[in-house]
């Protein structure tokens, strides 16, 4: 399988990256996919029912939220 990967940084005010955020969960309790676009090409992904989650936090210089899910 071709790597499709989606690696991208905004700057955005707080509101609007907690809005995107609201958007990706409705869209994983509402489905078991969700669909990406980037550069004209629409990937859907496969979400199982179970998932791992993982939630980090680092705090220095530059502080870090990182949420991810895997299975």
């Amino acid at each position: 399988m071709d790597l499709f990967e989606i690696d991208d940084t905004q700057r955005m005010r707080r509101e609007e990256a907690a809005a995107r955020l609201h958007a990706l969960a409705d869209a994983l309790a509402r489905n078991n996919s969700i669909e990406f676009e980037r550069d004209g090409r629409r990937v859907t992904v496969r979400v199982p029912d179970e998932v791992d989650l993982k939630i980090e936090v680092e705090l220095g210089d530059e502080n870090e939220l990182e949420v991810e899910l895997t299975w």
